[in-house]
């Protein structure tokens, strides 16, 4: 029933086609025809109304005024069966496109799902249910066992787990403990929990999720930009194709039978329509933005794929990156008379006016000492601070930093990937903090893939001292590496590779890794532990701060590319045959029919194979219509192809 109420067209034209084939073939009564026009108006009718609703706009030759005048034709030819023939199953694909971009759309949409739209806060010593967006910063909300959490916060509870599933695309259950941020869309474990709220509703990672993949599915590739203005163009070129094979051969033939030619260009106006083809690419790429996200890989366009895929050169930051950006005081060595409690004591009060991973790492080993305040701070990124505590002008900072400021540094060994905190009081080097930074789990898978997939030019770029960052890329296996370098450095870096004319890339998670992902051709983003500022200035944002991701972003990026240009070669090289037949005379309506909407369906389902590969849907034709538990809001289904892609 729900079927015959949401493809009522369908339906009834498939009742009385059938009644009338069998009045026409089975019996001796007569008005056939008419039974075939009723068929006809059922499918006919709306085919015809967006036709003159497609001239109204200013668009003459649409895929509807095909199909309208070449089934017209057949009826004017007394084909009465293939006339509606032809038209029904015409809907029926468009049903399929639409039923087909629908599920490619929901696969990326799907989040909308994962935004609470209840949160139950604090107030007044009670607790109220209200929408997230009347929660405000600094209030405390209570999440259920089973429950998402409604609006980012803080941890309160001392500590729960958490499922970010639908936010980064792992399964494993995250562990958070008091004072660490919580996301919202994140399922809360099995215990109830309290979160402290630091953003507003609008703000949240969620959100900006929600926001960069509704911007990804309305950005074209190049592919798609080409054929749709080359389905534009092609349109009103096979109209007037149709009606030179109509006219011309009365020049050339002798006898010139008018109703020949006539079907023959009613069969070349029914294979020429493109739909099948200018569908079946947008869903391929929809597809490979839907199976990234379902991936934790989030795209902003889907030009991006055909950027990934081309890439053959990656630079990459190092800490945060490639190394876990968790740092943590390993040792401290004190110089000129002073004590560790000292040297820590001046680092922490510059240090705790910075959110640089160094000054955490600083902050979190002193944490519960008394820390004396300082002024006239003044930061300088990627080197260090300045500023006076106790009279003392205070340095902290790297090797550079404090060269640049005439203080002479006693060397210490170096060994392992450990960032060296230098301190300086009065223009004296009094000590030096170790801080240790381990590389990631997946790094060396990833830098393996890479290489397997063809881009050999690995290069780290670090803020570190270039003996920090050595240490880093021989345990990557990394052959070129730069360290000491601030944002302008690697900047130039980039650049440079740019002139060369690769195609270049960039992971980066900082705030001063910005500049430089919006520099390359393809800057990635780590979304976990990254800035705001590189979120939004990224291409690819990768949520769950895992390297391996980015190589399977490239895997899906490669292989959407091969199912465009798949379904391109397939759907053109069999209408061409077709066409090619039906002006000698060779190809009946039947052969027409296959060849649009045949074509069509099987494009969309080679097109949703991306999906498929690279996430748990399964594809089975029933998913072409749809269900009857699809999201009220993502089921108003578009009116046809052209709509979609045009």
């Amino acid at each position: 029933m729900n079927f015959i109420k949401k493809y009522y067209e369908v339906f009834w034209s498939a009742v009385f086609l059938t009644l009338a084939l069998a009045v026409q073939f089975w019996t001796d009564l007569s008005g056939a025809e008419y039974v075939y026009l009723i068929s006809y108006v059922f499918v006919g009718g709306p085919v015809w109304i967006k036709a003159f609703r497609s001239i109204q706009n200013g668009t003459i030759f649409s895929e509807f005024l095909l199909m309208g005048i070449a089934t017209v034709g057949a009826f004017a030819l007394g084909e009465y069966a293939e006339g509606v023939a032809v038209m029904l199953f015409y809907m029926i694909g468009e049903y399929a496109q639409g039923n087909a971009v629908r599920k490619a759309r929901h696969s990326i949409e799907s989040l909308i799902n994962q935004q609470p739209d209840v949160a139950t806060v604090e107030r007044n010593g009670n607790t109220i249910e209200i929408h997230p967006s009347e929660v405000e910063p600094g209030e405390v909300i209570h999440v259920k066992p089973g429950a998402k959490v409604p609006l980012d916060g803080e941890l309160i509870t001392d500590r729960a787990s958490f499922n970010t599933a639908a936010l980064t695309g792992e399964s494993k259950p995250m562990t958070r403990t008091s004072g660490e941020e919580i996301w919202a869309g994140s399922v809360n474990g099995m215990i109830p929990v309290r979160i402290k709220v630091i953003k507003h509703y609008e703000d949240s990672r969620l959100a900006d999720i929600l926001n960069m993949v509704q911007e990804a599915s309305q950005r074209k590739a190049p592919t798609q930009r080409f054929m749709t203005r080359f389905a534009k163009v092609y349109t009103p070129i096979v109209v007037w194709l149709a009606v030179a094979l109509t006219f011309l051969p009365w020049l050339f033939t002798n006898p010139y039978v008018f109703e020949d030619w006539f079907y023959r260009a009613l069969i070349f106006l029914v294979v020429s329509c493109p739909c099948g083809l200018v569908i079946s690419i947008p869903l391929g790429y929809f597809g490979g933005i839907g199976a990234a996200s379902r991936n934790g890989i989030l795209l902003k366009g889907s030009d991006y794929l055909d950027q990934l895929r081309k890439m053959n050169t990656l630079f990459f930051d190092k800490t945060g990156t490639m190394t876990e950006g968790v740092f943590e005081v390993q040792e401290i060595h004190p110089r000129n008379g002073y004590n560790a409690t000292e040297i820590l004591t001046m680092a922490a009060s510059l240090e705790q006016h910075s959110s640089h991973p160094v000054a955490k790492a600083i902050m979190q080993f002193v944490e519960g000492q008394d820390i004396p305040g300082a002024r006239d701070i003044l930061e300088t990124p990627g080197r260090g601070l300045k500023g006076i505590t106790d009279q003392k002008e205070i340095l902290v900072g790297n090797r550079k930093f404090l060269e640049e400021n005439n203080v002479a540094i006693s060397e210490i060994d170096n060994e392992g990937p450990s960032a060296f905190v230098y301190v300086a009081a009065d223009g004296d080097h009094v000590g030096t903090i170790l801080i240790s930074d381990k590389i990631k789990s997946d790094a060396i898978q990833a830098l393996n893939e890479l290489k397997e997939l063809g881009i050999n030019n690995l290069i780290m770029l670090s803020g570190d001292n270039e003996e920090t960052t050595e240490s880093v890329a021989k345990q990557l296996s990394i052959k070129q590496f730069y360290g000491g370098l601030l944002p302008d450095g690697k900047y130039e870096k980039v650049n440079e590779a740019l002139h060369s004319g690769q195609v270049i890339g960039f992971v980066g998670d900082g705030l001063n890794d910005a500049p430089v992902i919006t520099l390359a051709d393809v800057g990635i983003a780590m979304g976990g532990i990254g800035s705001d500022a590189a979120i939004e200035t990224a291409d690819v944002v990768i949520q769950t701060d895992q390297p391996s991701k980015i190589p399977q972003a490239i895997r899906i990026a490669k292989f959407t590319h091969k199912i465009v240009w798949q379904n391109i070669g397939f759907a053109l090289g069999i209408k061409v045959l077709v066409m090619a037949l039906a002006t000698v005379g060779l190809a009946t309506m039947w052969e027409a029919i296959f060849a649009d909407v045949g074509v069509a369906l099987i494009a969309i389902a080679n097109a949703i194979r991306v999906q498929q590969k690279f996430s748990d849907d399964s594809f089975t034709l029933a998913s072409f219509f749809g269900s009857k538990n699809s999201d009220p809001e993502i089921n108003n289904e578009p009116e046809s192809c052209c709509e979609v892609c045009c």
